[in-house]
């Protein structure tokens, strides 16, 4: 029987366009390919759990717009059950990807700013494109609370699996369970500041890590719920993260469990 997710976070419509290298401050560059795909974190993760085989419920806020319809298609194709408010204008992701993957990213929130604080209970998922209100609402009643504290800014939480790469940590460290990424060096989990986990990514041509770590937060979740053991969860989840770091798009990136099964087989 497939575990239950709740994800509660922000849903954008991401407009990418790929250049050869990324501009330096005050310079203009010809890009080779512009492309409209569906993301924000929220979305990402639910996405990428559906794909993992959970079955998802995303509480989150589109516009009165064009643009909402086109948000929520990767959410639509996935099967995730949707709770969605809509108020003003679908969140934005202006993204440059550049030809070895590495990425430069702006997010205009729009309708995220709007989510309505609710407490879905149950096994839940958050990120910090919503506001603080709706992130604690998330966390209240909750039987197992997850926060990928990114972007990074202080909040008084004590979730019990907080997902934040090596600068976000720096931010944010309370957590009964830590996982802490470090690109392409892999994860380690920490347990009250001692490390009981830690996995290195398989190999990839990199092409697009713009989902990436979206895909690692929701395949740890998932894991975990599955009853997976630390080691294990913490493997799949760096194996999650380097399929979407090997693929282009956001939402298009996000690998299935049957992906994740195979890279780990190589």
């Amino acid at each position: 029987m497939s575990v239950q997710l709740t994800v509660v976070g922000s849903i954008n419509l991401d407009l990418v366009a790929r250049v050869e290298r990324l501009p330096r401050a005050g310079e203009t560059l010809s890009g080779h390919e512009f492309v409209r795909v569906p993301g924000g974190k929220g979305a990402n993760q639910a996405v990428a759990a559906a794909r993992l085989g959970a079955r998802v419920r995303m509480i989150g806020a589109v516009g009165e717009d064009s643009l909402a319809d086109e948000a929520l298609v990767g959410l639509r194709e996935a099967g995730v059950e949707l709770d969605v408010t809509r108020t003003g204008t679908t969140g934005i992701a202006l993204i440059l990807v550049d030809d070895a993957g590495e990425n430069q990213i702006v997010v205009v929130p729009g309708a995220n700013d709007h989510v309505e604080p609710t407490s879905p209970g149950g096994a839940v998922l958050c990120q910090l494109e919503v506001p603080d209100d709706v992130v604690h609402a998330a966390a209240r009643g909750a039987g197992f609370f997850a926060l990928n504290a990114a972007p990074a800014r202080p909040i008084e939480l004590d979730p019990d699996l907080l997902i934040v790469n090596r600068l976000e940590h720096e931010v944010v460290s309370r957590g009964k369970l830590v996982a802490v990424t470090y690109g392409a060096q892999g994860a380690a989990l920490f347990e009250n500041g001692t490390e009981v986990a830690r996995a290195t990514p398989p190999k990839v041509d990199a092409v697009d890590g713009t989902a990436a770590g979206d895909a690692f937060a929701a395949c740890l979740v998932v894991s975990l719920l599955e009853g997976r053991d630390r080691g294990e969860s913490l493997t799949r989840a760096c194996a999650a993260g380097a399929v979407a770091a090997s693929r282009f798009g956001a939402q298009p990136s996000l690998p299935t469990a049957d992906d994740v099964t195979a890279i780990l087989d190589l």
